[in-house]
């Protein structure tokens, strides 16, 4: 890698695969680095979703990570959020475009059982409302399509996949 370029890691998923865990054992792994969760920019009441929230939002994501692929003092950037349609990724990315860095999208993909675990824990601790177990189901086959690095995380904890998405970059960055 360049001294000028960086890395710019997305990892999307539905909710509840992990990625905030995920991003937050990568974040560790891998400094100098900085994590923004998309959640971060999403985090209102009540919770609206309308074209105008919608670009709000996305300004948000794209002003952090401009700023965040600007600043010197990191080297990876890492950008956790659902992100299950491709053309949020590209409209995020086509935002960044005159900067240098190198792209790595990972999905963490895992059971429909496992999520429904997941899912069921955060419920009884409060974490997440009941609702969100089936509409976080009824996103996983998008995931299954997306054109990026898959990590089965049915069965790992956030530090593994973490390591695996570290080795993955490792491997496609030696020279």
């Amino acid at each position: 890698m360049g001294a000028a370029q960086k890395r710019l890691l997305f990892v999307n998923g539905t909710m509840g695969a992990g990625k905030s865990a995920t991003c937050a054992a990568l974040l560790k792994q891998m400094q100098p680095a900085v994590f923004l969760d998309g959640d971060w920019c999403w985090n209102m009441q009540p919770f609206l979703v309308n074209e105008e929230t919608k670009a709000m939002v996305t300004g948000n994501i794209v002003y952090l990570l401009r700023n965040f692929l600007r600043c010197s003092a990191y080297e990876t950037v890492i950008f956790g959020w659902v992100m299950h349609q491709r053309e949020i990724i590209d409209g995020l990315l086509e935002q960044l475009q005159d900067l240098d860095f190198r792209f790595y999208l990972f999905t963490l993909t895992l059971s429909e059982g496992a999520l429904r675990a997941r899912l069921e824990d955060d419920i009884a601790n409060g974490v997440r409302s009941a609702d969100v177990i089936e509409r976080s189901v009824a996103r996983l086959p998008f995931y299954d399509t997306m054109d990026s690095i898959k990590i089965d995380v049915s069965s790992i904890r956030p530090e593994e996949a973490a390591q695996r998405i570290c080795r993955e970059i490792e491997r496609r960055e030696e020279p």
